[in-house]
């Protein structure tokens, strides 16, 4: 058992465990509910102020952004790229590569080493997630390369909803791939990256040299969640839990990994909690990207770091990336038994790690052990949970994170017959 500490001085953060319960990104792997104490709070929610934002970020970040349409027709904006500078840990320069008319951001460390690590964010964050991994992994000598999913990041944001399906996520991700010429790759994703990258990894899985995955996954069977029929109370409901924030965060699991909250059964009815974050995340004009961040993180954000990742959306007509991935869940129905079949075929090294301490993680939105015990590649790795880390693992110990990645990429040039870890 491996004994978790702080790698950077930050203060631990303070949150209910009802409130990530509510909260869970992961619950597109799943239809598992919330607990109980979800379903009673009414209301509505207020306005994002970003007043916050606007004392971290260079103040060119808020002009007025521009409105621009592609040759095809697609209306979209740019974040300013003053809305990247001098932000907490993140000292690289933005890149980008154009696919059809459309900027797909990314970030790029090459020490001239032919190996590339490639980085995959989920929602609502984006490449500034491995701000903590990019610099462990490039002294060891790797290209890294952190890309933005198109809305999010450093990428172009096309403005209507409408327009974002998953399979032109994952068309992106292939494009991407092909324009950087980029071969024996060795992937580490999480949330809608993990389901995006692995979906790439089922149908071209010559271009990968090994995979790694961080609480995520290709869920099994998915049933569909319908809108809440009462958006009001769905968005009340989920903005209180995230306004509630007690100063402590305890386990929600216990060393066996069992649930320590209860949760309800029921995924059809209303009060459902991924139907409320849907709802929440289409229409609450409180949805603030750092907020779900912070509430899914183990330890703290400053105030800076927060106002990093909501830098990319300094205007609500940069949010319609955010507010559809949460309904793409829905699209995923009937796709996935191909896709995990073609997975249990890949043989080359594959390894999970999870923060343990993510609400997502209790009944079947766990994908861990199915990838632990289904995929060839995946057997005898080293896989490991963290207890004491959240859903977005890259944040709370991303050194550690990457370090074990290393350890990984190095041990799977040779056999490799390290036993599983797990606490």
């Amino acid at each position: 058992m491996s004994q978790i500490v702080p790698l950077r001085g930050r203060k631990q953060s303070l949150r209910s465990s009802v409130k990530l319960i509510a909260l869970s990104v992961m619950l597109v792997l799943s239809g598992v509910s919330a607990p109980i104490l979800f379903r009673s709070y009414f209301g509505e929610t207020p306005d994002w102020d970003r007043g916050g934002m606007k004392e971290h970020l260079d103040s060119r970040c808020f002009e007025p952004m521009v409105r621009r349409t592609t040759e095809a027709g697609v209306n979209y904006v740019r974040t300013p790229m003053a809305c990247f500078k001098s932000l907490p840990d993140w000292d690289y320069r933005p890149q980008h590569v154009v696919i059809d008319g459309l900027r797909q951001g990314f970030i790029e460390v090459d020490r001239a080493q032919s190996e590339t690590i490639l980085l995959l964010h989920g929602q609502p964050s984006w490449s500034y997630l491995y701000r903590f991994m990019i610099p462990v992994l490039a002294n060891e000598g790797y290209r890294v390369i952190a890309m933005d999913h198109l809305g999010f990041g450093l990428s172009d944001k096309p403005i209507d909803p409408g327009f974002f399906t998953f399979e032109k996520h994952v068309e992106r991700l292939a494009e991407f791939v092909s324009i950087k010429e980029l071969d024996d790759i060795h992937l580490f994703a999480q949330d809608w990256g993990s389901i995006i990258g692995l979906t790439l990894v089922a149908t071209d899985p010559n271009r990968f040299a090994s995979v790694t995955i961080a609480n995520g996954g290709i869920p099994g069977d998915i049933v569909e969640i319908a809108p809440s029929t009462h958006p009001a109370r769905s968005r009340a409901r989920f903005d209180r839990m995230l306004s509630m924030m007690p100063e402590e965060q305890p386990f929600l699991f216990d060393e066996s990994g069992k649930p320590l909250l209860p949760v309800s059964d029921s995924g059809a009815d209303d009060l459902d909690a991924f139907a409320d974050w849907m709802t929440y995340a289409q229409t609450a004009k409180s949805f603030q990207p750092s907020r779900i961040i912070e509430a899914l993180t183990y330890y703290s954000l400053t105030a800076e770091e927060r106002a990093a990742y909501d830098a990319p959306f300094p205007d609500e007509i940069a949010m319609a990336a955010p507010r559809t991935f949460p309904s793409l869940r829905n699209q995923l129905i009937g796709t996935t038994a191909e896709k995990r079949a073609a997975l249990e075929r890949f043989e080359k090294p594959f390894l999970t790690i999870f923060g343990g301490n993510d609400p997502g993680l209790a009944g079947e939105g766990d994908g861990q052990p199915w990838m632990m015990s289904s995929i060839p590649g995946a057997r005898d790795q080293p896989h490991h949970r963290f207890r004491a880390a959240s859903h977005f693992v890259q944040d709370d110990i991303g050194e550690e994170v990457a370090t074990r990645l290393l350890a990984f990429i190095a041990e799977s040039r040779s056999t490799n017959g390290i036993a599983n870890e797990r606490h």
